[in-house]
């Protein structure tokens, strides 16, 4: 059995080292059931799950784990439910790849371009894209399948299992929507900053973050005032985290992103950072740009010196500046929401810590309050509409 304190030197690590023993149990089955399916689908599956990511996801899962008293018991559950998030964001990302037709995925080719290329099919077009979309399609299915045997199996037996498994569907059924209001969000032009935030609070907020605290808090047993405070903390970070993610992929460097810049708005993806720029468009009487932008998430084919005139637009207007405001803030209401949880100070100070990493900020830039007061979340967290208006 793991020792809780070895891995608290190192989470990242041991979840790959229980992913991997996962993994290589789940090839095995594939292998048997047809060895083609088990090298272009199910080893394809494993190679993604292992070749990259931060395990931010299970970090988060782990350090409320602990932070609320879970120890040496929790421990093989916590590593197995982590590895099931991996699993999750595995089919998540191959998923979300081929429905904007991604060609790059961490720096390399997309699993619906690998696969394609593996049959030279890229221009054989079917209902549903070509057969490496088609064939990624169930690549992402796989993962969930996995995740769910993985999340099942390590939570068997627990006293805690109802409650997790509770999490468990809640986040599932949130990432879908999340999901397809990105995908409805491309055809209907909505480019409203509360449709955006909205979007990214069930695509990215709560699945990255505000669902793995709360998992980790119930393993341990929590009580449920604690697994609220965790849940809503990781919905404001997480927002952040998403913004974040919007600058950077605009404004980043592609071998640190593994994404071409600009590549959401090529896809005319209504994020919040464009729907501030409208905003801010707007107030300045820009027609030009409101214009640019209008054609950019209405459908419209667009050009590269559309992207090129839309990024210098999102920094003359005051866009990424104020995108970037309003990471800091929510990142530390975040970390605030945390030292409040009744969480064990050393665990609470780590997630604040993990919090700012993951939206880019310096050091001490997301950290709680010395002296966290001792109750726990308020009995009614904040609704939907309330935080997306404060997202503004």
């Amino acid at each position: 059995m793991p020792d809780p304190l070895e891995v608290d030197e190192g989470v990242p690590a041991a979840v790959e080292e229980h992913l991997a023993a996962v993994l290589r149990q789940r090839a095995a089955d594939a292998a048997d059931a047809d060895p083609d399916f088990a090298s272009d689908i199910a080893d394809r599956v494993a190679a993604f799950a292992l070749g990259g990511g931060r395990r931010l996801r299970a970090e988060f899962l782990w350090w409320a784990m602990r932070g609320s008293g879970g120890g040496a018991r929790e421990t093989p559950a916590a590593l197995g439910v982590a590895a099931a998030l991996e699993l999750i964001q595995t089919c998540a990302l191959i998923h979300d790849d081929v429905m904007d037709g991604s060609p790059l995925r961490r720096g390399r080719p997309a699993v619906h371009v690998q696969l394609d290329a593996l049959y030279g099919t890229g221009e054989r077009a079917l209902p549903c894209g070509t057969f490496g979309g088609a064939a990624a399609v169930l690549a992402g299915d796989l993962a969930l399948a996995w995740a769910d045997d993985a999340f099942a199996e390590s939570v068997a037996g627990l006293p805690s299992a109802p409650r997790a498994a509770g999490v468990w569907r809640a986040m599932r059924t949130e990432m879908v929507a999340g999901q397809y209001l990105d995908l409805r969000g491309q055809v209907t032009g909505d480019g409203s900053a509360e449709g955006a935030a909205r979007t990214a609070v069930l695509k990215t907020a709560l699945y990255s973050m505000g669902h793995p605290l709360a998992l980790g808090a119930t393993l341990a047993g929590a009580p449920e005032g604690t697994v609220r405070a965790l849940r809503e903390a990781g919905r404001s970070a997480g927002l952040a985290f998403q913004l974040h993610d919007d600058v950077r992929g605009a404004f980043g460097d592609p071998a640190a992103t593994g994404k071409p810049v600009g590549e959401d708005i090529r896809e005319g993806k209504a994020t919040y950072l464009l729907a501030v720029a409208g905003e801010r468009c707007a107030e300045l009487g820009d027609r030009a740009g409101l214009g640019l932008l209008e054609r950019i998430t209405g459908g419209a084919r667009t050009t590269e010196e559309d992207v090129d005139r839309a990024l210098d637009l999102l920094v003359a207007c005051g866009a990424r500046d104020r995108v970037a405001r309003r990471v800091e803030e929510l990142c530390a209401r975040g970390a605030e929401t945390v030292a409040r949880a009744g969480l064990a100070r050393g665990a609470a100070d780590r997630i604040g810590e993990l919090f700012g990493a993951a939206c880019g900020l310096e050091p001490g830039r997301a950290t709680a309050p010395p002296e966290p007061p001792a109750p726990p979340a308020p009995a009614v967290p904040p609704t939907l509409p309330v935080l997306i208006g404060e997202a503004r």
